[in-house]
């Protein structure tokens, strides 16, 4: 089969400063896209700022034969997404491909954490990918084709101590992600998720330096990339990690119908072992198919 290429095609990635999101412009720019690599520069924990690391990156593109410029907006600011939009279409006119890397970190316990911590999370995690998506989701309608990666979370999938403000963000994004898989549909544009285990700044001090050894940026990528071509599929949620790949999903059992008479609370905690029983469970592409089955099962099927 042939190789994939973006020729032609047009890319912004937020938060490729660093780690992942470098990763990920380096090898689309290596592949033919003009990427544009947007990073705020700041800390971890969101501080701070400045476009130097982005300059970087893009000059390791232009070393490399490709086409790259910078881009230091903050994802969460509204002008300065409005200003990462209208740089790319005034440089080159379309965009294609929206990978929305960004994220910061503040992890405490949910009994430590202050309020705070927890909006800025959600606000760089969940906002910082919507308001770019917005910006640019009339030009894909126009063009008829559109690209978009959401980065999600382990923490959000499976959950993980000290991180409840990172995990309901990274959840939020896969139900964003399910709705607007289904918007897109008609007009070209594929929505999908990656889950990334790998050793970045956010992940330095949670590992030690052997583990991190092997889950470099660089093994997550290929599945980012796929996920950006033309052949990608639209609703996944793929988790990579130290060359490791596989699809997440959200199974809903088949589940049994009660009736509606005398309908109580120890009818639900007798037949518990049914409720979860495992046998014929699914993964809805929608809500509506949810709610067909409640409705097959009040119907005796």
């Amino acid at each position: 089969m042939a190789d994939i290429r973006f020729d032609g095609k047009v890319a912004i990635v937020t938060g490729a400063g660093g780690g992942l999101g470098r990763q990920h412009a380096l090898e689309l720019a290596r592949r033919g896209a003009k990427v544009v690599v947007n990073d705020l520069g700041g800390s971890v924990d969101g501080s701070g700022g400045s476009s130097e690391a982005a300059q970087k990156v893009v000059e390791e593109i232009k070393a490399g034969g490709g086409e790259a410029i910078a881009n230091g907006a903050s994802v969460t600011d509204d002008a300065g997404v409005k200003h990462l939009v209208e740089q790319t279409m005034g440089e080159w006119g379309r965009v294609d491909i929206l990978v929305a890397n960004a994220g910061i970190l503040r992890d405490k316990s949910f009994a430590k954490m202050e309020i705070a911590d927890f909006e800025a999370v959600m606000n760089v995690h969940l906002m910082g990918t919507v308001k770019p998506t917005k910006a640019l989701w009339e030009i894909m309608r126009q063009q008829n084709y559109g690209r978009i990666v959401v980065t999600t979370s382990s923490t959000g999938l499976y959950g993980n101590f000290g991180q409840t403000n990172y995990g309901a963000a990274k959840l939020a994004l896969i139900g964003f992600m399910n709705s607007l898989k289904l918007e897109g549909q008609k007009n070209n544009i594929h929505v999908n998720a990656i889950s990334p285990v790998a050793a970045t700044r956010m992940t330095e001090n949670l590992m030690p330096p052997e583990v991190l050894e092997k889950l470099k940026p660089e093994y997550v990528t290929p599945g980012v990339v796929y996920l950006c071509s033309e052949e990608a599929p639209t609703g996944a949620i793929l988790t990579a990690g130290a060359g490791a790949f596989a699809l997440s999903r959200i199974y809903e059992t088949e589940g049994v119908y009660l009736g509606e008479g005398g309908l109580s609370v120890e009818e639900v905690r007798d037949n518990w072992a049914k409720i979860t029983a495992p046998d014929g469970q699914q993964a809805y592409h929608n809500g509506g198919e949810q709610s067909g089955k409640f409705f097959r099962k009040m119907q005796g099927g």
